[in-house]
C-alpha cells in the first residue's frame, strides 16, 4: 500500500476549509489535477443535527456522494461526526450546553493511494467559531474527519 505523500485528503480538505474564500491559485491548481471531487459551504447553528444535515445536503447537491448509495451516506455521515468531534472537543453538545457554531466547511472525495484497488475515501474539515449565543463571545475551533467509503 503506497501512499501519496503530495495527496493527503485530509490536508487538502483543511487547505480549502481554511482559505479564506475560494480555493487559493496552488491550492486550486492541484484539486484540478486531482481526479477528486469537493465543495465548499458554510453552516451555523445551535444543534449538531443540524451542522450534520448541511454537510450532507451539499455533499448530495455537489454530488460528492450518491445518495441512493447507503454505504456512501454512512461514510460520510461518520466522516462529519469525527469532524464535529474535534470542533466540540468531544463533547457533540451544542444548544443544550449554551453553545453555537458558525462554520465553513470543505468535504473531498477521491482516492490519495497509488493504487486503484485502495478505493476512495471521504474528507470533511470544519472551521470556524464555537462560543456562548452571544456575538464576539465565541472562538475558533478546527475539525477533520476522514473515512473510507
Amino acid at each position: 500500500m503506497s501512499h501519496l505523500t503530495q495527496n493527503l485528503i485530509g490536508k487538502k480538505a483543511l487547505l480549502l476549509v481554511l482559505a479564506d474564500q475560494e480555493p487559493e491559485p496552488e491550492n486550486g491548481a492541484v484539486m484540478e489535477k486531482l481526479p477528486w471531487r469537493y465543495c465548499l459551504g458554510k453552516v451555523g447553528a445551535m444543534e449538531a443535527h443540524k451542522v450534520v444535515a448541511a454537510i450532507e445536503t451539499a455533499a448530495k447537491k455537489n454530488g460528492i456522494i450518491n445518495p441512493d448509495v447507503y454505504r456512501e451516506i454512512h461514510a460520510l455521515y461518520h466522516a462529519i461526526v469525527e469532524a464535529i468531534e474535534g470542533v466540540t472537543r468531544g463533547q457533540i453538545q451544542l444548544g443544550s450546553v449554551l453553545r453555537t457554531v458558525g462554520l465553513r466547511f470543505s468535504i473531498i472525495r477521491g482516492n490519495p493511494y497509488d493504487t486503484p484497488e485502495e478505493g476512495e475515501w471521504i474528507a470533511v474539515a470544519l472551521y470556524g467559531t464555537i462560543g456562548a449565543p452571544v456575538k464576539g463571545l465565541e472562538h475558533e475551533v478546527v475539525g477533520l474527519g476522514i473515512n473510507h467509503l
